[in-house]
């Protein structure tokens, strides 16, 4: 079994996630915990509303949403009833017995699997710490689970690779399905799960999807507003169909909304930079001055996807990655000095790059898809032994391997020093 923990600040947004795929008939919710009616009989507000009342006890906590997936190998098959209890023994496990909770089993995924939807506000105002809750206490749990029902185990890598979690796969098409529906459903999924601090990273994740969220011109009226739109793309870049607004989207990912989720974001994201940074820095020592064109072959064995942007004669002016693995976005510039589009350019070897020039170079996850691996699932990389391999590559990997928090200061260095007076005695 692989268990993984997303953490989010709107409850209604991941809710309205799976209560989207039940609609579309992939899901089903089978478990309303700690609910006065049984699952079958609450509706969209029910569900809700018990979850939000307990959310509203403590306004302080902005990081309120508990949104988790238990997933399990193709052969492993179990009734609604077991999928209840491995849920039911999962939460208290991690400290969340006796809290309310959704499950919901999805059949959108060649493995079985299940979310679970909830709240770290306990009745009392009190919040239930989430401090390390995915490495160290569902780790625990998910261990102990798989030895108390027999379960396979996460760690028998032939057994797991068949399950893995993977980036989201579908692309919206034209024609294939209601626009809205579409967009909602991609939506959903992309602001639940990446981390992004701006309308630009967003759309580079959205783009891969053939999504795009659009303000309009500067003179147009849509932009005088604060408005937004969101269209579907063709493969060429340019867009079809009527565009959506943002307020009439379940959810209404308007401006005003993404600018509160671009600020949580600016808090959380910074931890995650320094390994993207690493995985930039790895690909152009081992392909030191092979072009652009490598950097973006090298990159989606790591879980990044490359977005260039182009001027309107197609010259590069931007650059901007998706970390699949971690799910956040950084534009270049945001990286730091050394990873915007030019200075990556130059450390590239190349003077110049036109939209021509990659016309065969595809930035979806396509045939590299079977080569990234989930960071959500548990899995780190074994580690190196510099006794038998001494290279660049592999020191810069076991200098960067651990989890570091680039933003943590110790007390004794950030408190001010007191100036001492000396007393002079009279």
């Amino acid at each position: 079994m692989v268990a993984v923990v997303h953490l989010a600040s709107s409850l209604r947004r991941v809710l309205n996630y799976n209560e989207q795929k039940v609609k579309e008939g992939v899901a089903s919710c089978i478990d309303a915990a700690y609910y006065l009616k049984h699952a079958s009989r609450l509706s969209f507000e029910n569900k809700l509303e018990r979850l939000q009342k307990l959310a509203e006890l403590n306004e302080a906590t902005k990081v309120n949403t508990v949104h988790i997936s238990l997933n399990f190998p193709p052969e492993e098959r179990h009734s609604d009833e077991r999928l209840r209890e491995i849920a039911r023994t999962y939460m208290q496990k991690i400290g969340f017995g006796g809290q309310p909770y959704l499950l919901y089993q999805h059949f959108d995924a060649g493995h079985p699997h299940v979310h679970i939807l909830t709240t770290n506000i306990k009745p009392d105002g009190k919040r239930i710490s989430l401090h390390n809750i995915g490495k160290v206490t569902s780790e625990k749990a998910r261990k102990e689970i798989e030895i108390e029902f027999n379960l396979v185990k996460a760690e028998d890598k032939t057994k797991r690779s068949a399950y893995e979690l993977k980036p989201i796969d579908t692309k919206v098409e034209y024609g294939q399905a209601s626009t809205k529906r579409a967009i909602t459903g991609i939506l959903n999924n992309v602001l639940a799960t990446y981390k992004f601090t701006t309308l630009g990273e967003l759309n580079a994740v959205l783009g891969l999807y053939n999504v795009t969220a659009e303000q309009g011109a500067k003179d147009s009226r849509t932009y005088k507003n604060n408005g937004l739109v969101y269209r579907i793309k063709k493969e060429d870049g340019s867009v079809i169909g009527t565009p959506i607004k943002a307020s009439l989207i379940f959810g209404k990912p308007t401006i005003k909304n993404l600018e509160i989720v671009f600020a949580g974001h600016k808090k959380s994201r910074p931890a995650f930079k320094t390994k993207v940074r690493v995985a930039i820095d790895l690909a152009l020592l081992r392909a030191p001055n092979a072009g652009l064109q490598q950097l973006i072959r090298d990159l989606k064995p790591a879980g990044i996807d490359t977005v260039l942007h182009y001027t309107k004669d197609d010259k590069v002016f931007g650059i901007t990655f998706v970390d699949h693995k971690n799910r956040c976005v950084f534009n270049g510039n945001a990286l730091g000095k050394g990873y915007g589009a030019a200075a990556l350019m130059q450390r590239c070897g190349e003077l110049s790059y036109q939209k021509k020039d990659l016309n065969h170079i595809s930035f979806r996850i396509e045939a590299d898809k079977k080569n990234i691996i989930s960071a959500s699932s548990g899995f780190t990389p074994a580690p190196l032994n510099p006794h038998h391999d001494e290279s660049p590559e592999n020191l810069l990997l076991l200098l960067f391997q651990a989890e570091r928090d680039y933003n943590y200061l110790p007390y004794e260095l950030s408190a001010k020093k007191k100036n001492k007076q000396l007393k002079i005695r009279r």
